[in-house]
């Protein structure tokens, strides 16, 4: 990719990337391409081959979890079946939430649904408690919206009255399809919609849950039990937990503290219709063809994308959803390795250090919260590249050939979640993966205080033995330097090096630190991107992560002796190249803790004292910022 040498200093992203962004073209089953997702396409491209070769057995395997992989594809694949199975197995389950009489029976069905994976109006899972972290703790969560955010609820949003047209329009054909009567179909999604409405009333806006410390609010049965007259909470989580817990996270009490008001007596009916619609539109791709296409129309709407994805593709990642751990093992260590893996390992150690060495050197914490700030660093786990083995429930995972896709998705639902209630009141594993190994990610465990690095994206241009030690510091350095500053960052700064909520901080450091943060909020609020604006405040951990990595990076590679920092700079503006598609830019604007991609490559340098002397950048060029401005924290 030609750099346009005469807009460095004016623009660096678009002097990086501006020739492909003139030429590339969005696939239409997809919102946006580039970075990112141009890399998760060329996994996908070179898994589908492989899948391909399986299938046509120009390659074997003799991993029994593949094997079982490989028979629900094909029962995926085989679209005359799918049509001749029908809808009687789905109506009939449909029929099953209908045919419910009073709140009782509502719950036990609300019970099977949440263990298949489906709407349900109390989300439960058990995850490592953040107070105790080296144990699992049960999370009541909130009932999933239609709409991406709450806001899209207000009146005046336009937005978002368009999109529920558009569900609605999807939901009523769905319920048609199925030989349910015209105008039931109409009233059901009616209903739906409004008590849909109802529950967003009372759930927090996206920005508020960027702080997910405010998550962590213990709560006994007793008042568990108390939020709801009508549903028996604490018999829905005995069902699903097989015992009575002492205590309960809850991790939005107003929504719990106003249900009463939404689930009434005469509520019922609703409830019923929202439960109705929510599964038919879940479960809309896993039966026929045609009945996918239908179901498709509101995320085509919500990503401003004007095709679904090819029924080949679709179905790899409905099978692959299932096996995603075997599907991201073979995938790392084929085209990843463990040479490639190691040397990334290398790099995490070494950036760790830089970060240990950095903190020593801080000029605005004490030395008490210095040694605390070490401490968490020293006590860091990391997994990268790939799993060495499965999870050992996986060998649970059986795909029975005389059954249904419908039936065999379900049962493999179950299985995943019956592992994770299986998990209740155990000890923490740490070696867990959150993520398949070929995600095209990373991501900071807060509880586990752990940093992830999946294969997918350890290729280039955020890694490769053929780049430079300068681009792939600007690359994956950068990436693993910004997970570690999570782990310093808004929320993470309320963590310990145990995974605990915990002030280990002295008051007046995290004043200062507070103040910082507020400078980075200050930097980000407001910035005009496409057709809307950055929010400050839901963007910031992320963004103090950027800026952390690409700081610490920096130094990494200034550590090994290197001066010219030209390909660190131009890889950073590379690996943020994304065209997208309006409507998608706009949503993630609103909902996304990320900053959009061109201002992540174009922002964060200007804070460097280093990138304008590299440029040779001065007052009056676009790239420019005061040095007065530049906000650095870590």
């Amino acid at each position: 990719m030609r750099i346009n040498q005469a807009l460095l200093k004016d623009n660096l992203y678009q002097a990086v990337n501006g020739e492909w962004l003139e030429k590339a073209v969005i696939p239409s089953d997809k919102p946006a391409t580039g970075g990112f997702m141009s890399l998760a396409e060329k996994v996908e491209e070179v898994c589908l081959n492989d899948i391909s070769e399986l299938l046509e057995d120009k390659i074997t395997t003799t991993d029994p979890l593949m094997l079982e992989f490989i028979k629900l594809y094909k029962q995926a694949l085989d679209f005359d079946q799918r049509e001749k199975d029908g809808y009687v197995e789905a109506k009939a389950f449909l029929n099953s939430i209908l045919s419910q009489a009073d709140y009782q029976a509502i719950t036990d069905k609300m019970v099977e649904l949440l263990n298949y994976k489906l709407p349900s109006l109390i989300n439960l899972s058990v995850e490592p408690d953040m107070k105790n972290a080296q144990q699992n703790s049960l999370y009541m969560d909130v009932p999933r919206l239609i709409l991406p955010d709450t806001p899209y609820y207000d009146e005046e949003n336009e937005k978002g009255q368009f999109l529920l047209d558009i569900y609605q329009k999807q939901s009523e054909e769905l319920l048609i399809s199925l030989d349910y009567d015209n105008e039931q179909s109409q009233q059901w999604v009616k209903n739906c919609i409004e008590f849909d409405r109802k529950l967003a009333k009372y759930q927090k806006t996206q920005e508020e849950l960027a702080d997910y410390t405010q998550n962590y609010n213990p709560r006994s049965i007793a008042e568990v039990k108390d939020y709801c007259q009508e549903i028996a909470i604490d018999s829905f989580i005995k069902q699903m937990i097989k015992e009575v817990p002492d205590k309960i996270i809850v991790t939005q009490p107003s929504f719990f503290e106003n249900l009463n008001e939404i689930i009434q007596s005469d509520s019922i009916e609703l409830l019923k219709s929202w439960l109705l619609v929510r599964t038919i539109n879940d479960i809309s791709g896993i039966l026929s063809e045609d009945f996918r296409l239908k179901g498709s129309q509101f995320s085509l709407a919500l990503s401003g994308t004007p095709e679904p994805m090819k029924a080949k593709k679709f179905n790899f990642y409905l099978v692959r959803d299932m096996f995603d751990q075997v599907i991201g093992t073979y995938y790392g260590k084929k085209y990843l390795g463990f040479e490639a893996r190691n040397d990334i390992e290398s790099m995490v150690k070494a950036m760790i250090e830089v970060y240990k060495n950095r903190l020593e050197k801080n000029q605005w914490l004490s030395d008490e919260t210095i040694q605390l700030a070490i401490r968490k660093l020293e006590k860091f786990d990391y997994l990268i590249g790939f799993p060495d083995s499965y999870p050992e429930y996986y060998k649970d995972l059986k795909v029975n050939a005389e059954s249904s896709l419908f039936k065999n998705c379900l049962y493999l639902k179950m299985i995943h979640q019956k592992n994770q209630f299986s998990e209740y009141g155990q000890t923490v594993d740490r070696d867990k993966w959150l993520m398949p190994a070929d995600r095209v990610n990373a991501y900071y465990n807060p509880t586990l205080n752990n940093i992830c690095f999946a294969a997918g994206i350890l290729q280039a241009p955020f890694y490769s033995l053929d780049q430079s030690r300068a681009a792939n510091y600007g690359g994956i350095g950068a990436v693993i330097a910004h997970e570690i500053s999570h782990a310093f960052d808004n929320n993470g700064a309320k963590i310990d090096e145990n995974g605990n909520l915990n002030n280990w901080w002295t008051d007046q450091d995290f004043e200062a630190f507070n103040q910082k943060a507020q400078a980075v909020v200050e930097q980000w609020e407001g910035m005009p991107f496409g057709q809307g604006k950055v929010n400050g405040k839901l963007t910031v951990s992320e963004n103090i992560a950027d800026g952390g990595g690409l700081t610490a990076a920096l130094n990494a590679l200034k550590n090994e002796g290197e001066t010219d920092f030209k390909d660190f700079f131009i890889n950073w503006a590379r690996i943020w190249c994304q065209k997208a598609r309006p409507d998608y830019e706009l949503m993630l604007l609103q909902v996304d803790v990320h900053a959009p991609a061109e201002l992540r490559g174009n922002v964060q340098v200007k804070n460097l004292d280093e990138f304008h002397e590299t440029f040779g950048i001065s007052e009056g060029d676009g790239m420019w910022l005061p040095p007065e401005d530049r906000v650095r924290i870590w």
